[in-house]
């Protein structure tokens, strides 16, 4: 089953410092129909203007990613780590117990990122921080690992049951992931525009799969999509 969710159907809250896309209900936006998919809760989309950000505030139980697309994110939190997250850098903080940070854009320039929202496998961990660098020509005509349960191929670890591929397609390049019908997926196209298992998705676009046994991506025009395999709940 097949569930097509375009662009302009997301939530949007517009703060002038901050612009931000919800794919799931957030904040101020709700919407009964769209929760989350599977174990993953929370795309937001954000945008944040030149020496702006989101102040000291806390987390508990969830694991966190940061996706960086453009611009520079600067990370701070109450591990003790200071950290620079530029774009193609993937951030994972686990909150589990509680955990306090900050997110700030000191360059001079807009920065672009996806923050992501999974549901933990384990309760009542400790805090933890991870973060790692994937290049274009990692994610180059292939869905690469970026982010699993159990660091395979290089990926961020995390605690969850989940995951998450991206990759880059243009022209005739194309690759399949085989699935477990029994699990859900979510495609979320970061940019450009790309086909999905016969479906054409643009920038913005999401397309939520369930009871299918392959996801497939081809006829990239200068894409950028994510992946993710998750648990169905």
């Amino acid at each position: 089953m097949l569930n097509l969710r375009k662009s302009d159907e997301r939530g949007i809250a517009d703060h002038g410092w901050l612009k931000s896309y919800h794919s799931f209900s957030f904040a101020n936006y709700y919407d009964p129909k769209f929760m989350g998919w599977g174990n993953l809760r929370v795309i937001n989309e954000d945008r944040i203007n030149p020496d702006q950000g989101f102040g000291e505030h806390g987390h508990r139980e969830m694991e966190i990613i940061s996706y960086v697309l453009s611009g520079e994110l600067a990370h701070k939190d109450s591990l003790g780590n200071i950290k620079s997250i530029p774009s193609g850098d993937v951030q994972r903080m686990s909150a589990g117990t509680g955990v306090t940070h900050s997110e700030f854009n000191h360059a001079e320039e807009q920065t672009h990122f996806l923050q992501i929202w999974i549901e933990p496998k384990l309760k009542a961990i400790a805090p933890h921080y991870e973060q790692k660098t994937f290049s274009e020509k990692d994610k180059d005509g292939r869905l690469k690992l970026i982010v699993s349960s159990d660091g395979d191929d290089g990926s961020v670890k995390v605690n969850a049951d989940v995951c998450l591929y991206a990759g880059l397609f243009n022209d005739d390049q194309q690759a399949a992931l085989v699935i477990d019908p029994c699990r859900k997926v979510y495609v979320h196209v970061v940019r450009g525009a790309i086909t999905v298992n016969d479906v054409i998705l643009s920038g913005g676009d999401a397309l939520m799969m369930s009871e299918e046994k392959e996801v497939i991506v081809s006829n990239g025009q200068n894409a950028e999509v994510l992946v993710f395999d998750l648990k169905a709940n």
